[in-house]
């Protein structure tokens, strides 16, 4: 809405600029020592891989990615210690929105997340807890204005409520999963990966960083809450652009989403962007794979973000993407008549969301296959010495290296059990006969996933 139509809506509320809301900066600066210019590689090696993407969506994507992590406990993966959980062998967690929230309990507690997550946020009322939602003048005004709710309400929820003050440096200190958090940048319109690669660039400090504020970035959804705000202390510190980010603003041939983070990244450094400003991370990446994506597009070796000795131990690696959205749902295509009102603005952001999921997932899957036959050719190349020295198992085979990407859905239930799945509201606030629907949905949807029991079958041969 233009600035005219926001006067008229001041006026007629009689409520003063005042009430605009702005959120503070939380990230410190890190002017001491040059910030890492890369996320660290993994520094474990086994024969697997295994990621997982959670998707947007409340509540319900919340749950539903809960529901997959409870499902994957079911499964065991051979290893040398003896059979291990699959959910004790997860590498990489990324999450966007309501998806993010289980993506970084997950990151914190681990295994001990199928014990209270349910009853932590779960069953809890959000809305009524720590949101603003009521339709009122001034709400109007405030949403209009920038955000209805701002830091002192959802961030400061989760912070109290759910990760107990924890910042990244407890992401940190761990070796899996590693986490990504996902979040929109609406000035540069790309993904905002909450990293050391863009921290540093910044001079700022992830260690210190509130994993609350990041996930409340992720979840930001317009007009109902204010961006959540990141400052650049450019200049500040020795930190350079990554060579990869120099080569991919250079090349006019780089693929366009690792070219337009490279150029959101140079903005931060040299100042041009003085504040990120970060709303709901489905905005340009509904399932958050932009991380993984960007980490291989940035990569300098065929292997990274892997160790050389994962790489050469690798023979599965399984990437699930967890899809908890939301289908066309109303009847306005059976009227000459409509969509109107929250109707027209529905449809319009599924839309645009749904082509970018779509577009998302194709680049994702050409991206890691493209990296499977990059760590067969690098494998292959390998001396006896080298072969030794990253630790090749014997009767070692380089070209024994399986992917297996798949997508874990409502509509994979059933078309009666995926249309009731989908009304239900994409909220923060749901009732516990829906949350424990959703929850037992996705358990369902991951324990019968026929990608996962191809992966854990050529396991078996």
């Amino acid at each position: 809405m233009g600035s005219l139509a926001t006067a008229i809506v001041l006026l007629a509320s009689g409520c003063s600029v005042h009430n605009i809301p702005v959120n503070e900066p939380v990230n410190q600066l890190n002017a001491g020592l040059v910030p890492e210019q890369q996320e660290p590689a993994v520094s474990y090696a086994d024969e697997f891989l295994i990621t997982l993407a959670f998707s947007g969506g409340g509540t319900r994507a919340a749950a539903y990615s809960f529901g997959v992590l409870r499902g994957l406990d079911r499964f065991q993966l051979p290893t040398e210690e003896g059979p291990a959980s699959i959910l004790d062998r997860i590498d990489f967690v990324s999450g966007v929105s309501g998806g993010s929230i289980t993506a970084a309990y997950f990151g914190l507690k681990k295994r001990a997340t199928l014990n209270d997550f349910r009853e932590r946020f779960l069953l809890k009322n959000v809305e009524d807890a720590a949101l603003s939602t009521s339709l009122t003048p001034g709400n109007l005004v405030r949403g209009l204005s920038g955000g209805v709710n701002d830091a002192t309400h959802f961030p400061r929820w989760l912070n109290e409520n759910l990760f107990d003050n924890a910042t990244f440096a407890t992401f940190r200190a761990q070796q899996r999963p590693r986490v990504w958090i996902n979040a929109s940048d609406i000035y540069n319109r790309t993904p905002f990966v909450f990293g050391r690669t863009a921290f540093s660039v910044m001079c700022s400090d992830l260690n210190s960083y509130p994993i609350a504020d990041a996930v409340a970035a992720s979840a930001a959804v317009p007009i109902a809450f204010a961006p959540i705000v990141i400052e650049s202390y450019a200049g500040k510190c020795r930190a350079q652009l990554p060579d990869w980010a120099i080569k991919a603003r250079n090349n006019p041939q780089a693929p366009l989403l690792l070219k337009s983070f490279a150029n959101a990244l140079a903005s931060y450094h040299d100042g041009s962007v003085r504040y990120v400003k970060l709303l709901d991370g489905g905005l340009v990446d509904n399932f958050g794979l932009s991380g993984f994506t960007i980490a291989r597009l940035s990569a300098s070796m065929p292997y990274e973000p892997m160790t050389p000795h994962q790489a050469v131990k690798l023979r599965r690696a399984l990437f699930l993407v967890v899809d908890a959205g939301r289908a066309a749902v109303g009847n306005w295509v059976n009227t000459l008549e409509g969509p109107r009102g929250v109707d027209l603005v529905s449809a319009a952001a599924d839309t645009a969301i749904d082509a970018n999921v779509r577009a998302s997932y194709t680049a994702f899957e050409q991206s890691m296959e493209e990296w499977r036959q990059q760590i067969v050719r690098w494998r292959c190349g390998l001396s006896a010495a080298q072969r030794t020295q990253y630790g090749a198992p014997k009767r070692w085979n380089c070209r024994d290296v399986q992917f297996f990407i798949g997508r874990v859905g409502f509509d994979q239930l059933g078309k009666q059990r995926a249309e009731a799945l989908n009304k239900v509201k994409t909220s923060l606030q749901l009732p516990a006969d829906q949350v424990d629907e959703v929850i037992n949905a996705g358990d369902e949807s991951v324990t019968n996933n026929d990608v996962l029991r191809r992966f854990l079958g050529s396991i078996r041969r």
